[in-house]
């Protein structure tokens, strides 16, 4: 079972492991590494300094940015918003230099429910969930569940 990019996608990384389906209006530039038996639904825009593990599913409308980690078995529901940059301001026109992102990574097994959106630099343990909509401004322990505007733990049923 090879790798399928549905052909209105546009996938230049070479690091995306067997299995893996990208569909269409896709965006994988050439830096990025995704692992095997993923599936990144359409309208995803994934950047250089990416990495996706094993076994990921992205739902449709999700941008991962530089500084991306993304564990293995993780699912990312439909327009989660993931951000990279905690003072951001356009370089263009500005003597803004290039710079190194804070590093985001989602624990293996973890669960960002749609619409989600994470603050840069923050860390989600391994098999935690983020309820649809919740705004994350600091880590999750892992295992733990978050619901809420700014995110607060709750008990899982």
């Amino acid at each position: 079972m090879g790798t399928t990019f549905h052909p209105l996608s546009d996938v230049q990384a070479d690091a995306i492991g067997e299995g893996t389906t990208i569909w269409q209006f896709c965006v994988v530039l050439k830096g990025a590494t995704i692992g095997r038996d993923c599936n990144i639904c359409s309208h995803c825009f994934i950047e250089n300094d990416v990495v996706i593990g094993d076994r990921v599913t992205i739902k449709n409308g999700v941008s991962l940015y530089d500084g991306m980690r993304i564990g293995d078995d993780v699912f990312i529901g439909p327009n989660v918003t993931l951000t990279n940059d905690p003072y951001p301001k356009s370089a263009r026109g500005s003597a803004r230099a290039a710079q190194a992102f804070p590093q985001t990574h989602i624990g293996k097994g973890a669960s960002i429910g749609g619409g989600a959106v994470l603050l840069p630099g923050i860390t989600i343990g391994a098999g935690a969930m983020i309820g649809a909509g919740a705004v994350v401004t600091r880590d999750v322990a892992p295992g733990q569940t978050v619901v809420g505007n700014p995110a607060r733990a709750v008990t899982r049923p």
